[in-house]
């Protein structure tokens, strides 16, 4: 068993996950409760996962030193390894800032966390602060440019610190990383668990959450589904339909802001599952909603309880035919859960429409059986599911819809706009076949304007970002190196069809720093 002391990191629930990938049971803890769970199981290490806080802050998150007295192995991860640093006597500051991809290059020696490692590969950071001074018999194993202090040891103490994240995709040998840990702690790769995991017949992952679907939601009760077309909430709904049978109806909200061809893709997915959506026109009532609104969290707080009161008049709809409704199914994930603010010392970075933006007091209990999963992880149910891959291959796309990739207030000209350069991105990269190796790809209307000269005349025209990106869990993510031609072709098509543009812009920011969406 390894311990995972939760900060706060948006990535604490993806270190289990790796360690469960090699086999390795883990429990993830409250700081405050770490020592009392430590004594009560059979810990052999310990893992401090990073967060959104300072370590010098008066409410900063923190654990009790004696943990470091237990001779049992430690690993400090980002903001785990800072507080490390400043119970043990070393100093950490603000303004070490770093995030996104950057070289580490390992030190010379015999180091018990290197095997296996390079000399040098890449790792993904995310901090804003830094150890200047490192604690009593502390050794450097590996430096970035910026940061001297990225990979340390001591090796006496078996006390091991991280600047950087291995959980994360986007880090080279991060898996590797972990496993050196695992060998530290005397831990080998569990052959009943790794088997369990290897060989799993689908349809035992998925009895157990259909039968999970069916604990919740009892023998009587029908469940409401919230469905758009995405991967999420089609898997979500394949899963229930198949736990309890036409005792599920979705129910897909035309807002107006999502793609075209949304409703007709919602249709041909409940014809492959069975079941006749219910479609709801709601687009007057949204765009009426939205007027005047330029913030973003106010636009998906608006979204999210403008769905809400659409469910419940479907519920009080089907009440009066007598059926007995009480859940609303949502295909909520890990990411939009995390991203909410959703475990204790985390930070919120957005509140999620389906999360964040619901309203404190709903008739409707809800349903979320993907909850805890990655989206690659939804993917794999998918499959399990029998689901076609243009159902659960498709991009993710924002519940909020293209409210959030309009910067400032959505007109229904500007909605016009970015509905039209959305077309003309998804046809470019499709004409040109790497429409399925992208993960997202999508427009901004920046609300930023610059000039133009068109036709010999001056112009100012809306500034377009153009993102588009590659990631597997939405956990990180990097740029597209799509070829430049490609890009012309984009460039030159928003600026010559999409009257009010002046020029398109190619985002380059990886995760971290920048969120997938701009909003």
């Amino acid at each position: 068993m390894i311990i995972i002391v939760d900060f706060g990191s948006q990535t604490t629930h993806l270190i289990a996950r790796r360690l469960k990938e090699i086999g390795i049971q883990t429990s993830i803890t409250d700081p405050d409760d770490t020592l009392k769970k430590i004594k009560k199981r059979k810990t052999q290490g310990i893992i401090l996962s990073g967060g959104p806080a300072s370590v010098y802050e008066k409410a900063a998150p923190t654990i009790n030193k004696d943990i470091f007295n237990l001779r049992i192995p430690i690993l400090g991860i980002c903001y785990g390894m800072q507080l490390t640093a400043h119970l043990l006597g070393g100093k950490v500051v603000s303004g070490k800032k770093e995030y996104g991809p950057t070289i580490l290059q390992m030190a010379n020696g015999k180091w018990q966390m290197a095997n296996k490692l390079p000399k040098q590969f890449t790792v993904w950071m995310s901090h804003g602060d830094g150890i200047v001074k490192l604690p009593k018999d502390f050794k450097v194993i590996g430096s970035s440019d910026s940061v001297p202090f990225a990979f340390v040891e001591n090796k006496k103490r078996k006390i091991f610190g991280l600047q950087f994240h291995p959980e994360v995709e986007h880090t080279e040998h991060g898996l590797q990383i972990l496993k050196n840990f695992v060998d530290i702690c005397g831990l080998r790769a569990s052959l009943t668990i790794q088997t369990k995991i290897k060989n799993q017949k689908s349809k035992i992952k998925i009895k157990e959450l259909e039968e999970n679907i069916k604990k919740i939601v009892g023998e009587k009760d029908y469940v409401l589904g919230a469905v758009s077309g995405g991967v999420d909430s089609t898997v979500a709904a394949a899963l229930t339909a198949k736990a309890i049978g036409k005792k599920f109806i979705p129910i897909y909200v035309d807002n107006g802001l999502m793609r075209e061809g949304t409703e007709e893709h919602v249709i041909k997915i409940f014809k492959k599952i069975g079941i006749k959506p219910v479609i709801v026109n709601a687009v007057g009532e949204t765009l009426l909603e939205l007027k005047k609104i330029t913030d973003s969290e106010q636009k998906r707080k608006i979204i999210g309880n403008l769905y809400i009161k659409i469910f419940e008049r479907e519920m009080k709809k089907m009440k009066a035919q007598k059926l007995p409704v009480r859940h609303l199914l949502q295909g909520t994930i890990y990411s939009d859960v995390i991203e909410s603010q959703g475990t204790k010392n985390s930070a919120k970075i957005k509140s999620h429409h389906n999360v964040g933006g619901l309203p404190k007091k709903m008739k409707l209990k809800l349903l979320e059986p993907m909850r805890n999963f990655y989206k690659d992880e939804v993917r794999k149910i998918g499959r399990e599911l029998g689901l076609p891959e243009e159902f659960i291959n498709k991009q993710p796309f924002p519940g909020p819809g293209y409210a959030v990739r309009i910067r400032g207030e959505v007109t229904e000209e500007r909605l016009r706009m970015e509905k039209k350069a959305d077309e003309i991105v998804l046809s470019e990269l499709e004409k040109a076949g790497i429409l399925p190796q992208v993960f997202l790809s999508f427009p901004v209307m920046t609300n930023a304007f610059s000039t133009a000269v068109k036709g010999d005349g001056r112009q100012f025209g809306e500034v377009v970002a153009l993102r588009i990106v590659d990631s597997k869990d939405i956990m990180t993510s990097t740029w597209s190196r799509i070829p430049y031609g490609i890009l012309q072709k984009i460039s030159s098509r928003i600026v010559n069809e999409v009257s009010g543009v002046s020029r398109v812009v190619y985002d380059i920011t990886t995760k971290p720093p920048a969120t997938m969406e701009w909003e």
